[in-house]
């Protein structure tokens, strides 16, 4: 197994950016540079392009993962784009079954769709969904996905509809449920679906696995290794620090404001300022060497390097040059480490 290689997007833009406000590029300048990310990443190699979703955000927080997936897999070829997660419970599930059976269609399978609740009432009172029937609304979206690509006929809220075109992928375009409590767990089991796991956890990865075995299903659950942190590339961490680690604060600051304590997230830190981020490690800025020494310390078989280029705000010149680094000294001596 190769080590896997991951670029993160989430297209934030702080409507007061960290650093001198005449060096914030505007907000089509950063999906611009995105979309020219995507294609050089594609062409050497990387494995996949990861979006996510949320909504309402001031800071412009992308809440569109399946517009900004179909531009990602338009620009390449091989690389595989991760929707992670998508909200399911705030689509209107057939629309969404025929949106991933396109997308599954024009990339050829490439698109993987990772299914998600949520932690944020505002977002479903802002989607006129009820945060109380999350659960409920998740089965039927997801029961109504797997029913939809059978290209068949089937009974959806009282009557008989049929989804076209079918999928390109089979039995079914690739669909994990997201998550990180039993319900999820027990929801994948019962699915037969995947299970991808936010967090570390292999507790409830062992609960999967048990509930697939009651259920005569075969698990399958992805979850990242104890140390995945977030990196940045550079060959001098102490200038980097010094002029980018306010807009990784301030991504960290976001996030961890959503957050309740049940969430369990990989990416969740509890810093309030740079020195304290920086100690904390969820956010690491490191050369190419040190990258590597972070790759060889992970378990064999789950080895994985996961990139943010425009982490809040960030100058898109240093976005650039981190993936640059990526492609041009750390791919090329990762070979063979999972050989």
């Amino acid at each position: 197994m190769t080590v896997t290689t991951s670029v993160r997007f989430n297209l934030v833009q702080p409507e007061q950016p960290p650093g001198p406000a005449e060096s914030a590029e505007r907000p089509v300048e950063r999906y611009r540079a995105a979309l020219e990310m995507a294609g050089y990443a594609d062409e050497h190699g990387v494995t996949s392009l990861i979006v996510e979703e949320h909504h309402g955000a001031p800071d412009g927080w992308l809440p569109s993962p399946l517009a900004l997936a179909g531009a990602f897999l338009g620009r390449t070829r091989t690389t595989l784009v991760t929707a992670c997660a998508i909200l399911a419970p705030l689509y209107d599930p057939l629309r969404l079954a025929e949106d991933i059976a396109v997308l599954d269609l024009a990339s050829g399978g490439r698109l993987v769709t990772v299914a998600g609740v949520g932690y944020r009432p505002e977002e479903y009172a802002a989607l006129g969904r009820d945060f109380s029937r999350r659960g409920a609304l998740q089965d039927e979206a997801l029961e109504t996905l797997l029913a939809a690509w059978t290209g068949e006929p089937f009974s959806y809220r009282g009557r008989t509809v049929r989804v076209t075109p079918r999928p390109y992928s089979s039995p079914h375009p690739p669909l994990f449920v997201g998550g990180s409590s039993r319900p999820a767990a027990r929801r994948a089991a019962r699915l037969g679906l995947p299970l991808f796991l936010p967090a570390h956890l292999p507790q409830l990865a062992r609960y999967y696995e048990e509930r697939c075995a009651a259920a005569g299903g075969a698990p399958l659950c992805v979850m990242p290794p104890p140390e995945l942190p977030v990196v940045h590339l550079t060959d001098d961490p102490d200038r980097a620090w010094a002029e980018l680690g306010e807009h990784f604060l301030y991504e960290a600051r976001r996030y961890a404001a959503w957050q309740t304590p049940d969430v369990h997230s990989a990416m969740r830190a509890q810093a309030t300022t740079v020195a304290e981020l920086r100690t904390e490690g969820v956010y690491r800025f490191v050369t190419p060497d040190e990258c590597l020494a972070m790759v060889e310390r992970q378990p064999a078989g789950a080895r994985q390097v996961l990139l943010h280029p425009l982490c809040g705000g960030m100058p898109v010149e240093e976005g650039r040059r981190s993936l640059r680094l990526l492609v041009e000294e750390v791919m090329p001596r990762l070979k063979g480490l999972d050989g």
